[in-house]
């Protein structure tokens, strides 16, 4: 993928499961249970992804250790987990391997003592930044209950990363006053030195997500996913287009890659990585600015060591 040596590939973006509800999930109708089935089944063989059998002997492996050959196979240099069971599973499980995975908190931002377990999950679990989604949210974030939490943020730079737009898999989430990044824009305005991340694109709300980028000088958006959602909106999109008008809004500087990265038997979805790389040559971007939107990037934000090299200049674009 990269001819430069020296650089490495870091993903922003991947999970190691997810929290447990609260309160028990409402039973879901067997009508959408069949129509989430059927979708789910489409995307995985339009995007070629095993199936469940492929990999049963490999299910009794530890998952943290498949995680790791992963990287290993793909040359994949890191890659950040925003979430897992809770916060301390996250913390044990990637510090088996400190030197490939990073983590963020993620337990809900309205509990009332949301910003000592962030506190806790930095000073104690060593973890890097703050993982919510958005229509999940029951408060506006702008709510005065929250300003502990946006408080310790911005006092340690903590990157903030919130999921808006479409939520789940076909059957949900498509509408809640959290839906829009837009809801983030009074915070993010009051509280510049939190680096506040947007993943894929904004997830059907991508002018709005670069409306957010226009004002605030401290939003970040992240590639990860298929984002298949393009296909979804009543005006054309691909991959190509998302890149260039957010490329030509932000620069390199405040594009992040990441896969959203799963689980297996899926494994690590490098296709995504191969397309987006991909994308960025079609258009011309300089090999500086690739190793900045598909590692370094990621690595400032982490407060992680960067490569010393630098590719230099954009002569190479056609030799790749």
């Amino acid at each position: 993928m990269f001819q430069n040596r020296n650089f490495s590939v870091f993903d922003i973006h991947g999970h190691l499961g997810f929290r447990e509800p609260a309160k028990p999930r409402k039973p879901q109708h067997p009508l959408i249970g069949k129509y989430a089935g059927e979708r789910a089944e489409r995307m995985r063989l339009s995007w070629d992804f095993p199936s469940t059998e492929d990999q049963a002997e490999e299910a009794s492996r530890p998952l943290i250790d498949r995680w790791s050959d992963e990287l290993d196979k793909y040359a994949i240099g890191g890659i950040n987990f925003l979430t897992a069971r809770n916060n301390e599973v996250l913390a044990e499980q990637i510090g088996q391997y400190p030197n490939k995975f990073t983590g963020f908190a993620s337990h809900p931002i309205e509990e009332k003592d949301a910003a000592k377990q962030l506190k806790i999950a930095v000073d104690e679990l060593g973890l890097r930044g703050y993982k919510l989604f958005g229509p999940l949210t029951p408060v506006p974030f702008e709510d005065p209950s929250l300003e502990p939490v946006w408080t310790f943020a911005a006092e340690r730079r903590l990157p903030v990363l919130i999921h808006f737009g479409l939520l789940g898999h076909a059957g949900g989430i498509v509408h809640h006053p959290n839906i829009s990044p837009l809801a983030i824009f009074n915070t993010a305005r009051e509280y510049p030195d939190i680096p506040f991340i947007i993943p894929h694109f904004g997830a059907g709300y991508f002018q709005e997500l670069l409306h957010l980028c226009w004002s605030c000088p401290n939003v970040y958006v992240d590639t990860s996913g298929s984002n298949q959602w393009v296909r979804w909106m009543p005006y054309e999109l691909d991959l190509e287009r998302l890149f260039r008008k957010t490329y030509e809004l932000i620069g390199p500087e405040r594009i992040v890659f990441g896969t959203d990265a799963m689980g297996f038997p899926r494994g690590y979805p490098y296709r995504y990585l191969q397309d987006q790389v991909r994308v960025c040559r079609d258009l011309r971007f300089s090999e500086s600015d690739i190793e900045l939107i598909f590692g370094n990037n990621a690595r400032k934000l982490l407060q992680l060591e960067t490569p010393s090299h630098f590719s230099q200049g954009d002569d190479d674009h056609e030799t790749h």
